[in-house]
């Protein structure tokens, strides 16, 4: 990990590399998930049952074994220490509690002459959410997707995790019961994206399909993307700080390798305006990593993707973390609101030197899947509205259309759609 200086001659080009570390080779896997998409298409679950064979390393013999009993559901949920217990259910109510602020409201608006106008929000009826799984599987994740539909009043809940040896992470299991999911699939990859997206014998086809994964789940979003819903197309994880003198560097290192951990291409970057935290830091950052049994990991990703900036300002930091639009963002400087109403892009800012990433990954309330790769830029985290739609709303009375059915026809009639101008004209009073 080498220190950078916005004084160096080198580094326009640096920070230029920085900017595109989230760019996926979508084209190199474009068709084999192709391939895959059309095979679950035309067959379904005999796809399906191939394909967990293939890549999970066990065979599903019928349709029902390809779905999760909820029996086994409770068990793994009873079987929970009881202070990992009443952790998730902390984590469910925060996450809860903050996604029902979000819900949107239907509205209408009448006018003088009796023209109503206003919209109509409606949740999707089925949403469709994968959960990664295999050497890691993360409950949280279970949390941050399934609440937000159940808060904005989905019917229907599919979830579709891969299980390697049809062997089911326990703790994903008990968030499954807690969260009171029942309809569970052990598929995962492409697979489990096109399966979502079309539907087979035993997995119904969704409205809205959310939830992290690999290269292959985000290029299969992308290419059924308008068959269903996306929530956004995510990328590896990453970090950004910027931080002042009043920063401390061993809390800086071990936040920046917090994201290196997750796997070799997360990105961690810090701009500071002082030399002496980026020095210290990043001595901090080797001491740290000796400690992490995912040392090996970490140091891949924070050696060949991480990057400490010293910026002239705060000012210049500022910008450059703009342009750079993490996924996540901490603020750890002697007054952070200050630097709030500067901060444009961000997946997730979290302020002061006592709010470390990780709390926003399980017990703060807002989502934890936000948007990757500078992609913040014009991407929100999931929230209750990826599970929504709005209608317009409009009504005309008879005073209404005709106080202004007039200038309606003649646009229509400058475009040259006649049908459109007689179906105003023949309302009208002459």
């Amino acid at each position: 990990m080498t220190i950078l200086s916005t004084a160096d001659a080198a580094f326009g080009a640096a920070f230029e590399e920085l900017l595109g570390r989230g760019k996926m080779d979508m084209e190199h896997v474009s068709a084999i998930v192709g391939g895959i998409i059309s095979e679950i298409k035309a067959e379904k679950n005999s796809a399906l049952k191939r394909h967990v064979a293939k890549f999970d390393n066990w065979t599903p013999q019928t349709d029902e074994e390809l779905k999760i009993d909820v029996a086994l559901m409770k068990e793994a949920y009873e079987a929970l220490d009881e202070k990992l217990k009443a952790a998730l259910h902390l984590s469910y109510d925060r996450i809860k509690a903050y996604h029902e602020k979000q819900l949107p409201k239907s509205w209408f608006d009448t006018e003088a002459n009796g023209t109503i106008l206003g919209q109509k929000v409606t949740a999707v009826d089925r949403a469709g959410l994968y959960i990664p799984g295999g050497k890691a599987a993360y409950p949280s994740s279970l949390l941050m997707n399934v609440i937000p539909a159940q808060v904005a009043g989905v019917e229907e809940i599919i979830v579709c995790t891969p299980t390697p040896d049809n062997e089911p992470n326990h703790l994903l299991l008990a968030a499954c019961h807690l969260c009171g999911v029942t309809n569970v699939f052990k598929v995962g990859g492409a697979s489990a994206i096109a399966a979502m997206a079309y539907g087979t014998q035993s997995i119904p086809k969704v409205d809205v399909i959310t939830g992290p994964g690999n290269i292959f789940v985000a290029t299969a979003k992308k290419l059924v993307f308008g068959e269903v819903n996306i929530d956004m197309i995510a990328g590896p994880s990453e970090i950004g700080i910027l931080a002042d003198e009043s920063a401390n560097p061993r809390h800086l290192a071990i936040d920046l390798l917090s994201q290196a951990e997750h796997d070799e291409m997360a990105s961690s970057i810090l701009i500071t305006t002082s030399q002496r935290v980026a020095d210290e830091t990043i001595i901090e950052v080797e001491a740290w990593l000796k400690k992490l049994p995912r040392e090996k990991i970490a140091r891949k990703s924070i050696e060949e993707r991480g990057a400490v900036i010293v910026a002239r300002d705060m000012k210049e930091a500022l910008f450059l973390m703009n342009q750079i639009a993490p996924e996540h963002l901490e603020v750890v400087t002697q007054n952070p609101f200050e630097l709030l109403p500067s901060i444009k892009h961000a997946g997730a800012i979290f302020l002061g030197p006592n709010t470390p990433e990780a709390v926003g990954d399980y017990v703060a309330g807002p989502n934890h899947t936000l948007p990757t790769g500078g992609t913040a830029k014009f991407y929100s985290p999931l929230g209750v509205e990826n599970f929504m739609k709005k209608s317009s709303i409009i009504s005309f009375s008879a005073d209404a259309i005709n106080e202004i059915g007039e200038a309606c026809a003649m646009i229509a009639s400058t475009e040259g759609l006649s049908a459109h101008e007689q179906s105003i004209r023949v309302r009208l009073n002459k």
